[in-house]
């Protein structure tokens, strides 16, 4: 129940404000030319603190690489990194010991397992996300070297405010102009009005994220259970807080007739040989 994947299998660990947390990643191609800054700019960019729309924990989130990789490269073997939690605070949590906070796992984890980690949620708490961002980084230098697939996400909508963005053309430059990771310039700072409000009004909001995957190998995925979207949709729907998923044209697909729902198709001429590409 910690572990996702098949052939590149990730094993998250750690609670919100225990000594640390981290992920094993096993199935990692040997001979990878792994960048440790690469791993580190994701964690960067998911670490807490870094303006006043995030929470206010301040972790430097530095990651340290224990196993799986000697001279640079991937050796094959798992692959062990941990992040130790600085600015853990568990005491901070102690009028929670006894309350079963609405909407988190709490009340859930007591009747499951007969005991829980009130500190910050332990388990279910977003911090466990550290884990996926880092295998996530090595994931992606993995598919740019074998595929050159390049992956990229950003902030559509938060509350009713929704951004209008070119799927096709834009860059990690865009994004990480705005604070709150939304690349358009109209709409990005009205998130940012509206996140702070809500924020002085003792309030949260929900949002979405759109995820862009280019240059995407054929065929990934199997053909009935392991498909590529549903395991999207599971790797997806076991973040913390997430309430749904759609992929592609998702349910706006129930709108159109099926001559508009589908995938384009067309013949590319390359050196006298013909390919279908969508």
């Amino acid at each position: 129940m910690n572990t996702f994947g098949h052939l590149f299998r990730i094993t998250t660990w750690g609670e919100s404000h225990g000594g640390a947390v981290g992920v094993v990643v096993d199935g990692c191609p040997p001979q990878i030319n792994l960048d440790i800054s690469a791993i580190q700019f994701e964690l960067d960019r998911r670490r807490p603190g870094q303006s006043h729309l995030t929470t206010p924990r301040q972790e430097s989130d530095t990651v340290e690489i224990l196993s799986g990789v000697f001279e640079g490269k991937t050796l094959g073997t798992p692959i062990s990194m941990l992040v130790w939690n600085k600015d853990a605070r568990p005491a901070a949590y102690e009028h929670l010991k006894d309350v079963y906070r609405p909407s988190h796992a709490d009340f859930t984890y007591q009747e499951k397992y007969g005991i829980r980690n009130w500190q910050g949620g332990g388990r279910a708490s977003a911090r466990e996300t550290i884990g996926r961002v880092a295998a996530g980084a090595i994931a992606k230098q993995v598919l740019r070297e074998v595929s050159g697939t390049e992956t990229l996400a950003y902030v559509k909508q938060i509350h009713t405010l929704e951004a209008e963005v070119d799927a096709d053309t834009v860059t990690l430059e865009n994004i990480e102009a705005s604070p709150v990771r939304c690349p358009d310039p109209i709409v990005g700072p009205k998130m940012a009005e509206r996140i702070d409000q809500a924020r002085r009004d003792l309030d949260s909001l929900g949002g979405i994220i759109e995820s862009v995957a280019r240059n995407v190998p054929v065929g990934l995925g199997e053909p009935v259970f392991d498909k590529l979207k549903a395991d999207l949709a599971k790797a997806m729907m076991s973040l913390p807080a997430t309430m749904g998923f759609q992929i592609g044209s998702g349910f706006a697909g129930v709108t159109m007739t099926g001559s508009e729902h589908n995938d384009p198709f067309y013949l590319e001429k390359d050196d006298g040989m013909e390919r279908i590409r969508t």
